[in-house]
């Protein structure tokens, strides 16, 4: 683990939780951290992602995020992609053929993208290890971010035929948030 953290991530050391919060998502339990931004929240999910069997898919309503973390995914070596609002119907096919071939370890969603369609009719037949939530706070309508979106994703979870590990992340929920982000997302067990 700490290899693989040094090869692509460049760090000698985990920050505070992280390798708890690692280890967790790796011996398959469903996980709802709440951790300061800033705290290393991605690299519990990207080190867990590139350890497991499948694609790793992280929904998150941040566009500019994605892109960004993309970029800097590849630039270290792995194989990542995004689709959104801001990639062509066309485009969005491509990286879902790349995802069939194996070519893609972490894809981002927009969360719109989980509306029943031929995207999550294709997304059921590819192996996914984890399914991550960024912006977990936004499936709950007493945060302050609500997205009526973020409740497909339990639907879309529940539909597939491997349960992958789920994981919700969010620096901000007040135990109201919290006890709702459980609920909606089915993680009512999870560490």
């Amino acid at each position: 683990m700490i290899q693989t953290l040094k090869r692509y991530f460049g760090y000698d050391s985990f920050r505070p939780l992280q390798e708890e919060i690692i280890r967790t998502l790796l011996a398959g339990r469903d996980s709802l951290v709440l951790m300061p931004t800033g705290g290393g929240k991605s690299i519990c999910y990207q080190l867990p992602a590139l350890l497991c069997e499948g694609t790793a898919v992280v929904v998150s309503p941040l566009i500019s995020l994605m892109k960004d973390q993309v970029e800097s995914l590849i630039r270290q070596g792995i194989a990542a992609s995004y689709v959104n609002s801001t990639v062509p119907f066309g485009e969005s096919i491509e990286r879902l053929r790349d995802l069939y071939r194996g070519k893609i370890k972490i894809l981002y969603l927009a969360p719109e993208k989980l509306e029943p369609s031929y995207f999550t009719d294709c997304l059921r037949q590819v192996p996914l290890s984890m399914v991550v939530v960024d912006e977990a706070h936004c499936v709950s309508q007493w945060g302050h971010d609500f997205r009526p979106s973020y409740g497909k994703i339990r639907t879309f979870v529940d539909l597939l035929p491997h349960k992958p590990v789920m994981a919700a992340f969010t620096a901000t929920a007040t135990p109201l948030v919290e006890k709702d982000i459980k609920e909606n997302l089915g993680l009512v067990h999870a560490d």
